[in-house]
């Protein structure tokens, strides 16, 4: 049996009204430039789904590593922008010191991040790149084009280079430039690796997991001679592991990100493979620097595009994951020396924010 995963119920309860939760670290006053202790926050774009439950559980424990900071969660219960774009305005009013922001619109957030940071409050984009007007100039990412290479990179590896066929590629939210990325990266990779393979899509599968389901039922009836199904999103990971299972099918299925459903077909071996972005890694740095940023820089972020990583999951690593994700506490000591790693120079993860992809 697999062991329990991490998913904080009393979390997302709290979340489902919008209400947020605030996680109060440390005493008052507790090493703040301004002498008080920090009212910072996180807005996530759909706090119910692994990838920014991942996000928001290392930004919390790096506000709790720092001590003497109210840190609040919001985000939608499902992905909704103009939900998530009234909950971070509330945000700025209520927990006005620092907000890392996450969203899958860009666009629509572009003015009201720029009214927060014409008001001084110093806001970090987290996972999605900032536009141009928002005037949020620092960016915590991975690279997206690179993280979709590395997938079609395995795929090549089980295929091998000179498999003839299709494969066929989902996106849950066509137009969020993360998910774009990613799909780009498989197909151009693909393309070179292994011309004759012929990519389908992307195809848009929606976020919302029974839509998802839905979306790759239809794909995987069109297609059934397909080598390989691959979706970028969330819930593409469980729910084709799901059809395959069902189905018998012989065709490949993989996708990205670790809710315990998406590890466990891993485990399994009914995925041959799952990218982990490190969402963890992400919310833990944004959040870090932000802290230190408001704490010993008044407030001034560094400009550019803090680059993190990621990872290949397969068998070899699987359990060490299924280990990582049993708790948070596991999670960064899991993570520590990596974070210590990256939080010592900033600097050289920074990259110019306009090659963000």
């Amino acid at each position: 049996m697999m062991p329990r995963l991490r998913g904080p119920l009393a979390l997302a309860v709290a979340l489902t009204l919008g209400t947020g939760l605030a996680a109060s670290c440390g005493d008052d006053g507790g090493g703040s430039g301004k002498g008080k202790k920090l009212k910072m926050g996180i807005a996530v774009a759909n706090y119910s789904l692994n990838f920014a439950r991942e996000m928001y559980e290392g930004a919390t424990e790096a506000s709790k590593q720092a001590g003497g900071v109210d840190f609040k969660v919001v985000g939608p219960p499902n992905t909704d922008g103009p939900a998530e774009q009234q909950l971070f305005q509330n945000l700025t009013v209520t927990h006005p010191d620092g907000i890392v922001l996450e969203n899958l619109d860009p666009p629509i957030f572009t003015r009201p991040a720029a009214q927060a940071v014409g008001k001084g409050i110093p806001i970090v984009a987290l996972d999605t790149a900032p536009t141009d007007g928002s005037k949020v100039d620092f960016y915590v990412g991975n690279d997206n084009y690179e993280l979709g290479g590395l997938l079609a990179q395995e795929t090549v590896k089980k295929l091998g280079a000179d498999a003839r066929g299709t494969v066929v590629v989902g996106v849950p939210n066509p137009g969020a430039p993360v998910l774009d990325s990613r799909a780009k990266g498989i197909k151009d990779t693909l393309a070179k690796q292994a011309p004759g393979i012929r990519v389908l899509g992307p195809f848009q599968t929606y976020s919302d997991p029974a839509q998802n389901y839905g979306a790759w039922q239809s794909q995987v009836n069109a297609n059934p001679g397909a080598l390989a199904f691959l979706g970028v999103g969330d819930a593409d990971s469980y729910n084709l592991a799901r059809l395959k299972e069902q189905r018998k099918g012989r065709y490949l299925t993989a996708g990205f990100d670790v809710d315990p459903k998406t590890i466990e077909a891993i485990k399994k071996g009914t995925n041959f493979t799952g990218i982990d972005p490190e969402h963890y890694l992400k919310g833990y740095v944004s959040t870090a620097v932000l802290i230190k940023s408001v704490r010993e820089n008044d407030g001034k972020l560094p400009k550019g595009w803090f680059k993190t990583p990621g990872l290949v999951m397969d068998q070899r690593n699987i359990d060490e994951i299924i280990k990582r994700q049993q708790n948070v506490q596991n999670a960064y000591t899991w993570y520590k020396p990596q974070l210590d790693r990256l939080l010592a120079d900033t600097g050289a993860s920074i990259r110019p924010l306009k090659e963000a992809r």
